[in-house]
């Protein structure tokens, strides 16, 4: 018996569409409902409606004040970074090279984020690049649980998130594009704003949004390398649920940062959305 259309669209659309619901629809139902309740007399979840979890989101507001600050600078961190990195191997590097300075980029992924936090910790710690700048005699520096070392520590984790979506494509673009802006006169700079960055749009955008997203609910980051002193919202929700055990207040903040999430995520796929229709405006005059 031949399946119609829509039906051979709901077999196949079925199983992903059930757990994508049993996985974080119905989950974010659930913290959006406890948003509203109490803290129970022993901790925990008591049921009620009412907006008082959401009324004392300022208390927290040190939290939020890190994650808005860092996760945007550590995604334009991770992108200046990357990128260039990611158009020398993809553009300029011999290809029999390619590969290996490729493992090379992934390598740090075979470790895990934990050690490579420790790391961090020592070499930004006392005995390390500080000690190394008092014996240069450039001053007494203190690197550790700052801001500046939980920046470090995620530029550090997240940039190849970045470099990896920015490589394929850039490795995709047709060099001939290149090779006709050069024989028509075009310097290599305005070949590069022309031709190369807004062709590897893409890539940025997916990569900022990978490292943008995941390091709005960082916690390991901040609590290593700030020494709990750098506070995101991830280190606030851990406390909230398993040591304050108000279930209600961290669910309120749980909802919160998901919808400052999705207003960011969508502003910026707007913007994204301008740019193209600007490029292709000036490529039809």
């Amino acid at each position: 018996m031949a399946l119609s259309n829509r039906q051979a669209r709901w077999l196949l659309l079925g199983p992903a569409g059930l757990w994508y619901a049993m996985l974080l629809v119905l989950p974010l139902a659930v913290v959006l409902v406890y948003s509203f309740g109490e803290r129970g007399a022993a901790g925990g979840y008591q049921p009620a409606f009412t907006l008082a979890q959401y009324a004392n989101l300022a208390t927290r507001w040190t939290a939020f004040k890190n994650t808005l600050m860092l996760a945007p600078l550590g995604t334009v961190a991770a992108l200046l970074i990357a990128y260039p990195l990611a158009y020398f191997l993809a553009v300029r590097v011999n290809p029999r090279w390619r590969t290996l300075l490729l493992v090379l980029v992934i390598v740090p992924f075979w470790t895990s984020i934990l050690i490579r936090s420790y790391a961090w910790i020592f070499l930004l710690g006392g005995r390390g690049i500080p000690a190394l700048l008092a014996d240069l005699g450039l001053g007494d520096w203190r690197l550790i649980n700052t801001p500046f070392a939980v920046l470090v520590g995620i530029v550090y984790g997240y940039m190849p998130l970045m470099f990896f979506p920015i490589y394929v494509s850039l490795e995709k673009l047709d060099r001939k594009l290149l090779e006709a802006a050069s024989d028509l006169g075009s310097p290599p700079w305005r070949s590069f704003v022309q031709v190369t960055l807004p062709l590897s749009l893409p890539g940025v955008a997916t990569g900022s949004m990978l490292v943008f997203i995941l390091l709005m609910g960082e916690y390991l980051i901040p609590q290593m390398l700030g020494g709990g002193k750098v506070f995101f919202v991830g280190n606030a929700l851990v406390d909230l649920f398993l040591q304050s055990r108000n279930w209600a207040f961290g669910s309120a903040m749980s909802v919160t940062l998901v919808a400052v999430m999705l207003v960011v995520v969508t502003l910026y796929m707007r913007f994204l959305k301008r740019i193209g229709a600007a490029r292709e405006d000036v490529g039809l005059m």
